[in-house]
């Protein structure tokens, strides 16, 4: 008798734990159009009679080569479980990309508002709704100013919460202003975004009990700047993209000179093993060999769908960003 309950004892202790492994990605499509002429979106470049000569050929071919992309982010047999994209005009883009032949066998939904930007270009998130299950979605605007006191408009930050394999998380998209006119003079825009960022983070936490927080974007600054730097500290989140940026290796490039303005950082107790059944196992930039640009000067650069007005076919100016988490379920 005694021995028998010694080898279920036994039994019970040797069995390992069944686990998954799930990407979170987030990935600047650059410029997803189609081309039917909105009034409300400035998309006069990406029209079939515009200087660029956006067609629904090359709309397509858009579609087909970001689905590839998304479908292969984290190297595993799956496409990943929840990414968060940037540059999309509207709703009805979204939905064919998720319909398109490289995501239809995904179970992607989608989360999408259309926001003020005076691009016409928004942030969403897809999502596996086998693997995450939506429970609240949210836009937040961004508040600011030009040099005349009128409003400027710029890319909402979208929040996302649900269940990942059973563990609620908070998904924070963004999309912050560029550096178009300067870095040190639109860098108060990009702080106006970080600080928004933190005030979504504070209600999250007055409103749920140590949630589990992940936020992700083009945040248009590198993992030094402070924009960053202020919602790693303040918000207490940790960055682990901060060690993969080097002169070699960055999100996209400017001028010969690698930047990691795509980011993904999280709550620490996302990986806490006291607290959760979630494990940080790494993170990465998606930027496989397809992706470049493979000849000539600008070899090992991202691949883009244009260089000015000129069509290049390619995929997008950035590369994708990722992490990858282990969940016990």
């Amino acid at each position: 008798m005694t021995n028998c309950v010694l080898s279920i004892i036994f039994i019970a202790m040797s069995t390992p734990n069944t686990y998954s492994i799930h990407t979170i990605a987030f990935y600047n499509i650059e410029n997803l159009f189609d081309t039917v002429d909105d009034e409300n979106a400035n998309d006069e470049d990406f029209l079939p009679d515009s200087a660029k000569r956006w067609t629904k050929k090359r709309y397509e071919n858009k579609l087909r080569k970001v689905g590839a992309t998304i479908k292969q982010i984290g190297d595993l047999d799956a496409a990943p479980s929840v990414i968060g994209i940037a540059e999309v005009e509207n709703e009805h883009v979204v939905r064919d990309l998720i319909e398109s032949n490289q995501l239809d066998d995904t179970g992607y939904d989608f989360v999408h508002y259309d926001s003020s930007d005076e691009r016409g270009i928004d942030v969403a998130l897809l999502y596996n709704s086998k693997a995450f299950q939506l429970e609240h979605s949210e836009p937040f605007s961004v508040y600011l100013e030009d040099e005349y006191g009128n409003r400027d408009h710029t890319r909402d930050i979208l929040l996302v919460s649900g269940y990942l394999d059973g563990e609620l998380i908070h998904v924070i998209v963004n999309h912050w202003s560029s550096r178009r006119e300067g870095e040190k003079e639109t860098e108060f825009k990009r702080m106006a975004a970080s600080n928004k960022v933190l005030s979504i983070i504070e209600s999250l936490k007055n409103d749920y009990d140590d949630p589990k927080i992940i936020v992700m974007g083009d945040f248009n600054d590198n993992p030094n700047n402070n924009s960053l730097l202020n919602i790693e500290t303040n918000g207490h989140l940790f960055n682990p993209f901060k060690t993969l940026w080097s002169k070699e290796r960055g999100s996209l490039n400017h001028n010969f000179e690698w930047n990691l303005f795509d980011q993904i950082l999280f709550s620490s107790n996302v990986f806490n093993p006291t607290q959760s059944k979630i494990d940080f196992l790494k993170a990465d930039i998606f930027d496989n060999k397809f992706l470049t640009q493979y000849h000539g000067k600008y070899k090992g650069q991202p691949f883009r769908t244009y260089v000015g007005k000129k069509y290049k076919g390619g995929y997008s100016d950035h590369f994708p960003v990722y992490i990858q988490l282990k969940i016990e379920v």
